[in-house]
């Protein structure tokens, strides 16, 4: 299985700049996937970060399981780290964000008013990988359309601050993906929940990837959704996942000239139905183990 790598120029320079910006910020909202947590952490980020103060907002929360993002926040917070689920699209948490921002930098709030002064906006800079969600929650703190949203990897282009409610001053970045994903999990993690463009990447791969988990994991809310009356047991043998991937094209009909299964077509259709969170609230790693996606 190949490695998915995806490393554009913009984001090298996207790198540079918010290393040339990193002065002006307080404190850096790191916005990762509810779903992946770590697989969306790019570990680059901690060194480019050093050691402003930070915020994880954990994204698209409404469709994570649940009981995982407990666990998420409480990994979090025993490595000293507030963990904050969020939805971008419907505003859940959003609101909270700005207080907390003032919490993590109370004691330089509390020095500056010791000192007669009075503190300005505070400066955040968001960051992440790519159609993490950035734009959407610019737009959301800011309370009208100020930045390019998208269903698709790569919409934010350079840099911009935003004035937004709460006493807050944004700066968005385009999305930052590492140039070699150490782990081929990471990469099929991220390409089923659609961070990594589809153009790119083998869709079929991905969906098998998608589907064993699945049926490791979330095993009902695969059989419902697609009608399966029966899947393979632990540790399924390939041919076993192959099986029902043309049995969901078959109910999909995804069929070609012949009558057999258009592979491509079905794998579409489990990842579009995954991202959308139509085979339900499903979380593809846990804080205690690796899972294969």
């Amino acid at each position: 299985m190949t490695t998915i790598q995806w490393f554009p120029g913009h984001m090298t320079r996207a790198k540079r700049q918010i290393q040339e910006k990193l002065k002006l910020i307080d404190v850096a909202f790191e916005l990762l996937d509810a779903r992946v947590p770590l697989s969306s952490r790019n570990p680059m980020i901690d060194d480019i970060l050093l050691n402003k103060p930070r915020i994880v907002l954990l994204n698209k929360a409404d469709l994570a399981d649940p009981n995982v993002t407990r666990e998420w926040i409480a990994y979090f917070a025993e490595t000293g780290i507030e963990a904050v689920p969020i939805d971008s699209v419907t505003g859940e948490g959003v609101r909270s964000i700005p207080e907390r921002a003032k919490h993590v930098l109370r004691d330089k709030i509390e020095a500056q008013l010791r000192k007669g002064m009075n503190p300005r906006s505070v400066r955040a800079l968001i960051v992440g990988i790519p159609n993490v969600g950035k734009s959407t929650l610019i737009n959301r703190l800011a309370g009208k359309h100020v930045a390019a949203t998208g269903d698709r990897p790569g919409v934010t282009k350079g840099q911009q601050w935003i004035k937004s409610s709460g006493g807050l001053e944004l700066l968005d970045t385009p999305g930052i993906l590492w140039p070699k994903f150490e782990d081929s999990q990471v990469g099929f993690r991220l390409a089923a929940i659609g961070s990594i463009n589809d153009q790119i990447v083998n869709v079929e791969d991905v969906a098998y990837h998608a589907i064993r988990y699945m049926s490791e994991t979330y095993p009902q809310e695969l059989k419902e959704r697609y009608e399966l009356e029966q899947l393979p047991g632990e540790d399924p043998q390939p041919d076993e996942i192959v099986d029902v991937m043309e049995r969901i094209g078959k109910k999909r009909g995804c069929l070609q000239s012949g009558g057999t299964v258009n592979l491509e077509k079905a794998s579409m259709v489990v990842l579009r139905d995954l991202r959308g969170g139509k085979l339900g609230r499903l979380s593809l790693e846990r804080p205690e183990r690796q899972l294969s996606v």
